[in-house]
């Protein structure tokens, strides 16, 4: 996984943000997207919750969950230049790049605190 050189380096984010991120991002694209699939009734509070939202601010929770899409790409993008500013190869960017993508912050967070131990130069 990681070289000791930080050309390669690459790591993979925890199973919890994992499957966090999986499922609240998977909720919410059901819920703005095709609310009908969910069974809100059984939800209790949460779920009269989330119904409210989708009857009575369903261009609201469009417009949040496209703000979440943007600053998702926004945040791939970043990954982008920490890996460039790093010196991680190509291959290792471009895992980094979706796994941002797909996991944000919890992605991007192991990425900027890598310090590549680079030799100093005289």
């Amino acid at each position: 996984m990681a070289k000791s050189d930080g050309c390669a380096y690459f790591k993979r984010t925890s199973t919890f943000w994992i499957v966090s991120v999986t499922l609240a991002v998977g909720y919410f694209a059901c819920i703005v997207f095709v609310p009908e699939i969910l069974p809100l009734q059984y939800l209790g509070p949460f779920g009269t919750f989330c119904r409210y939202l989708v009857d009575n601010h369903a261009d609201l929770m469009h417009k949040v969950w496209w703000a979440a899409f943007a600053i998702h790409v926004f945040e791939a993008l970043v990954s982008l230049k920490v890996c460039s500013d790093k010196g991680i190869n190509n291959t290792a960017t471009c895992l980094w790049f979706f796994q941002t993508f797909l996991f944000g912050f919890a992605s991007l967070g192991l990425l900027l605190k890598f310090d590549p131990e680079r030799p100093k130069q005289h």
